[in-house]
């Protein structure tokens, strides 16, 4: 705002108020302070100035922690990407996991099943093999009776069959080894033949071979019915290993994912504080610069005031020395509150 002073007939002729001048007679009139010459307070300016480099001071540093701010929330949002992405991976290979193990406990009932099955095939062969090998002993009692001897018996013949045609399907032989098992099992089954022909020769050793003969093929049955069950249960097996393992690959896998994703949610989070820390920072400098602009516009309307009240008290000193007011004179009045 604008100061006026009172001027006389002796200020006329000074330069500084030459300019003021608003009537062919300078006498009564009043000017401006800043063209008396009269500046402004210094510390005034020096403490404005002071509150504009503050301001500008504060201002940059609240423009680079938002920007900052924005930074840290940029990377949360790719954080959080990232850490989705491995979830759902770890998820997927969770879920692998899952129906690889419940495949191989399907697995394991079907060769506990055909173990089970191994197990009563056994039982009922043993049971067959015991009653033909009570009859051949029956059958050797008979023959020793009507002397009918020979180097072997016919019970020992079929037990070492038996045995060789075990070894046959059990084992890994070289081919000549297998050869010569072959040629040997064949041998036996013919001296099986010839002592079997000698003794049936004899009607009750006949009843007695005819009898153990069928015993002994109900025990083969089960016997394949063994081997039948016993190479199911082999196969599940194997393959409920190999799922089993399968399931542990995964299984290990989806740990890695969950740690990837522990890792990338842990990161995230710190973004995460460190973007409401700098938004915390960015309200608290905006007190302050709203805080600073209320106090210098505060200080500015005081001086104003001052200034206001300084004139209306010139105007009312002149007033009561003789001098009419204007309008203008009256409304600094009224502003001043001196009316």
């Amino acid at each position: 705002m604008v100061r006026f002073y009172k001027i006389g007939p002796k200020d006329v002729g000074n330069p500084k108020t030459r300019s003021v001048f608003k009537s062919k007679s300078a006498y009564g009139r009043k000017f401006s302070i800043e063209d008396r010459g009269g500046i402004k307070n210094p510390s005034n300016m020096l403490e404005q100035e002071d509150q504009r480099g503050m301001l500008a001071e504060l201002e940059d540093k609240k423009a680079k922690l938002r920007q900052e701010s924005f930074t840290y929330k940029d990377r949360r949002s790719q954080l959080n990407t990232e850490a989705s992405k491995w979830a759902a991976k770890r998820n997927d290979l969770n879920k692998s996991t899952k129906e690889l193990i419940e495949k191989a406990q399907e697995l394991k009932k079907l060769r506990d099943e055909n173990n089970k099955n191994v197990a009563d095939s056994k039982k009922h062969r043993d049971e067959f093999n015991e009653k033909t090998n009570a009859l051949y002993a029956k059958i050797d009692e008979i023959r020793k009776k009507y002397n009918l001897t020979g180097d072997r018996s016919i019970r020992d013949l079929r037990r070492e069959i038996d045995h060789l045609e075990f070894r046959q399907q059990t084992e890994v032989l070289s081919p000549d080894k297998e050869k010569q098992l072959v040629d040997k099992i064949s041998a036996l089954h013919t001296e099986f033949r010839g002592r079997k022909e000698q003794l049936e020769k004899n009607d009750e050793l006949r009843k007695l071979l005819d009898e153990a003969q069928g015993l002994r093929d109900e025990a083969s049955k089960f016997h394949d019915e063994v081997t039948k069950y016993a190479e199911l249960a082999q196969e599940y097996h194997d393959q409920m290993i190999a799922t089993f393992k399968e399931a542990d690959q995964t299984r290990a896998e989806a740990d890695a994912a969950h740690k990837e994703f522990v890792k990338a949610q842990e990161a995230a989070d710190e973004q995460h504080k460190e973007f409401i820390r700098t938004q915390r920072e960015v309200r608290d400098f905006d007190k302050v610069i709203v805080g600073l602009k209320k106090k210098s516009r505060d200080n500015k309307e005081d001086r104003a005031k001052e200034v206001a009240k300084r004139e209306a008290e010139e105007i009312l000193t002149h007033f009561r020395q003789g001098e009419k007011l204007n309008t203008a004179d009256l409304l600094r009045l009224q502003r001043a509150g001196l009316v």
